[in-house]
């Protein structure tokens, strides 16, 4: 059977698997197999520098057997001090050794506020690493975390420029603190279904919690869960269990 992201009925389980050693991380997965975990994201700035070799990397992937594998390689953590070359040629590494899906920061080699890069070298380096990763027969997540409410023209443009630039999906993190706000991240869903030619992942911190539980149901082509709520997990990724009660509830045919 093919790991993939892609052509799937339903909105993916994706567990998020942080932890500083590869045992932990073996330990979630196995913890979220049973809870229907249909995927798994591996965040590897949380990874201990001493596991960061290629044979802990395809130990990893091959642990998730049929389940395909999304990686991010942020900045923060045990990836401070590193540029965002060196993080780039992490990512083409991670494909080669069998990363389902590999996170290219829209920012990459032109930080900015809200994480979309504008210098034209910058997106030419981006659409080359896009290419790299492909090369290596991994699909490209971009992502953009803007942290706060952003209109929909605004998101349009930014999962626009994703698009434009190779990836596959497009990740987009904005933000609500009122009810308005919170509705129009809604219809900003839709949106995007309309508008766009590849799949995305929208999602919002502060108010609107509620993305993060139904988005998949609206247009979103993944959920970001986690199996307990540790001192690594993302506080705002809800519990995968609760998230497959919500998703089989709302596609119950019977």
């Amino acid at each position: 059977m093919e790991r993939t992201f892609f052509g799937k009925d339903k909105a993916v389980l994706t567990t998020m698997v942080q932890a500083a050693t590869p045992q932990r991380i073996k330990e979630l997965i196995d913890k979220s197999v049973p809870e229907g975990a249909e995927a798994f994201g591996m965040q590897f700035e949380q990874l201990k520098a001493e596991y960061r070799t290629k044979e802990v990397y395809r130990d990893l992937f091959s642990y998730t057997k049929d389940k395909p594998v999304y990686v991010t390689n942020y900045r923060h953590t045990t990836n401070e001090g590193k540029t965002d070359d060196e993080l780039g040629e992490e990512l083409v590494e991670f494909a080669e050794c069998g990363a389902d899906l590999c996170d290219v920061m829209g920012d990459y080699f032109d930080r900015q506020p809200d994480e979309v890069a504008v210098d034209k070298d910058a997106i030419e380096k981006q659409k080359d690493l896009i290419k790299k990763i492909h090369d290596k027969g991994a699909k490209v997540l971009m992502s953009s975390h803007v942290y706060k409410y952003t209109p929909a023209r605004r998101v349009l443009e930014i999962a626009l420029e994703h698009q434009s630039r190779g990836a596959d999906i497009s990740k987009i993190v904005t933000g609500a603190t009122t009810m308005e706000e919170q509705l129009e991240n809604l219809k900003i869903i839709n949106m995007l279904k309309e508008k766009l030619d590849i799949p995305f992942l929208f999602l919002c911190v502060d108010s609107c919690g509620i993305l993060r539980r139904i988005g998949g149901e609206l247009g979103c082509c993944m959920y970001l869960c986690v199996h307990e709520h540790d001192e690594l997990a993302t506080a705002t990724q809800p519990l995968l269990k609760d998230v497959k009660i919500i998703r089989d509830t709302m596609t119950y045919k019977g």
